[in-house]
């Protein structure tokens, strides 16, 4: 089970995730991004920026 830091609603894992990886909140759909695993940790995903080709 995890924290969600956005709206502080709990998501239940189905399956050990992996560092890096990116989860959806099912309370509030925003992305998280698991930063550790002991102990579990995450964290918003970064926003993907746009690239121009810059």
């Amino acid at each position: 089970m995890v924290t969600c830091p956005e709206c502080e609603g709990s998501t239940t894992l189905t399956e050990q995730p992996r560092v890096g990886e990116i989860l959806e909140c099912g309370d509030c759909a925003s992305e998280l991004e698991v930063l550790t695993l002991e102990p579990l940790q995450v964290a918003l995903a970064p926003e993907v920026e746009e690239d121009w080709g810059e």
